[in-house]
């Protein structure tokens, strides 16, 4: 390896519309494992540990650059899409006190594996290259550049497939689009670079050409999986990309611990965790920042999206959760829904058809049927009975309940914020709670049930002669 060479650069490009896609969002920001396709390109190149990260941007740039939420890169813009060497030129200025290697990717490739782009750029630079080139063989290998190779094997040239010639569309060999290239000749080189070509564009790989006529030292590495280098140009690829990271993510989790009882139907978001000895039952998506713990049952169909769930809980059938944390013992559903901003204790149970929206509930606190609990506070050890509400809008402002613990809270409960209940109090069945409530108190309404004997058979009497 090349001791004077240390520092590592990237320059990720993400400007292209993708016109192929037929959409108004950018191409790269088209949703792939629940994030934007080219974060995928960008984390996997943060995870070398680059001194110095620039990605360019053009069509929808301002909408590109806000989906990353760090400020660890640099944004370009390039004002004209002209092609992929005239992209990375636009990156001149940012690299000018730079001295190292750069290593090159596409937006639009997003299962590049850090491994690949490592043992690449250890190739570089043990070789002592100024350019080294990421080669696949493809059975069809259509709308790719192709690798020329002389009759000794070493590459002799890269030529863009609409550029071809009917022999060379025949090389199976492919110029898989991602490059380390000493910074010392990319930009040198590029400004070489013309546009005499069908696509009146200025192409990346004709620095190939440029280092070759210099008899600079070009290498090429060959990845072992073609999938790592595929592009994303249409739905269907798209479409195809998803079920392929979808496997490669179930698989990672397999190995790691959890059971999946159908992986074909278990979605798995590229940012979740889960912890070892988890069951997930079918037809579940796990989506957005979720964390699962260790020994939990997901019993399937549920849709978690960015939901944090202790240890040893149980999701059972059908549950809808967003945004809510559920602490360790706790039993959801079947059917229930969370809304945002939920956070339910140790032990909690919330049952079937229960609706929970930025509850707070206490350990052991339990819903078991029938239930809306929106924007309230619930204590420790509390029983809220089926068909319980708390009436949290009043079509101007929304308030909040407050119960407290070992609170008995009758069947057909009718709670209207804001309203406080204190520990120990009961309510009776089929309440309207509208003022505040001591401790330890009995809050219900009076009621005077009437029965009025012999009442059915003079209804049905009186129908039918009507119906005469």
């Amino acid at each position: 390896m090349n001791p004077n060479v240390t520092d590592l650069g990237v320059i990720l490009l993400a400007a292209g519309q993708g016109t192929r896609m037929k959409s108004s969002l950018p191409k790269v920001l088209h949703p792939l494992g629940g994030k934007s396709l080219f974060l995928h390109a960008l984390g996997t190149a943060q995870r070398l540990e680059p001194k110095k990260v620039a990605v360019i941007i053009g069509h929808g740039a301002g909408a590109v650059a806000d989906a990353y939420d760090r400020n660890d890169v640099v944004w370009i813009t390039q004002e004209k899409q002209l092609g992929t060497g005239h992209a990375v030129l636009c990156a001149k200025d940012a690299f000018s006190d730079f001295s190292g290697d750069i290593l090159i990717l596409s937006g639009d490739v997003p299962l590049i594996k850090e491994q690949t782009l490592a043992a690449m750029i250890k190739t570089h630079r043990e070789s002592q290259a100024v350019l080294t080139l990421l080669t696949a063989c493809l059975e069809t290998p259509g709308g790719y550049g192709r690798i020329l190779r002389g009759v000794d094997g070493e590459i002799i040239g890269s030529v863009e497939e609409k550029d071809a010639t009917e022999a060379q569309k025949r090389i199976r060999e492919i110029n898989a689009g991602i490059y380390v290239v000493a910074v010392r000749f990319l930009f040198a080189a590029l400004a070489a670079v013309k546009n005499d070509n069908r696509q009146k564009e200025y192409y990346l790989p004709d620095i190939v050409a440029i280092g070759l006529a210099q008899r600079e030292k070009i290498e090429t590495v060959r990845v072992a999986d073609p999938c790592e280098m595929r592009g994303i140009n249409t739905r269907e690829e798209l479409a195809l990309m998803e079920k392929i990271l979808q496997e490669r993510i179930n698989r990672k989790w397999m190995d790691g611990g959890v059971t999946l009882k159908d992986p074909q139907t278990t979605y798995i978001d590229d940012g979740v965790t889960i912890g070892k000895d988890t069951v997930i039952g079918p037809n579940t998506h796990l989506l957005g920042d979720t964390v699962v713990g260790e020994r939990c049952r997901i019993d399937g169909s549920a849709y978690l999206t960015d939901v944090k769930i202790g240890d040893e809980v149980h999701v059972k059938f059908a549950v809808v959760a967003a945004s809510s944390r559920i602490e360790s013992g706790a039993i959801i559903g079947p059917f229930a829904h969370l809304r945002p901003g939920n956070s339910l204790g140790r032990n909690v149970h919330i049952g079937n058809f229960v609706e929970a929206k930025a509850a707070t509930i206490g350990e052991g606190t339990k819903a078991n049927h029938l239930t809306y609990l929106g924007d309230c506070t619930i204590g420790q050890g509390t029983n809220i009975g089926a068909g319980t509400i708390t009436c949290n809008y009043d079509g101007f402002k929304k308030y909040r309940t407050t119960i407290g613990d070992r609170v008995q809270v009758g069947s057909d409960t009718t709670l209207v914020a804001p309203i406080s209940l204190g520990d120990d109090v009961y309510v009776a069945t089929a309440t309207t709670v509208r003022q505040d409530v001591p401790p330890g108190a009995l809050v219900f309404n009076p009621r005077e049930e009437r029965v009025r004997e012999g009442w059915t058979e003079r209804k049905r009497k009186k129908m039918k002669e009507n119906n005469k």
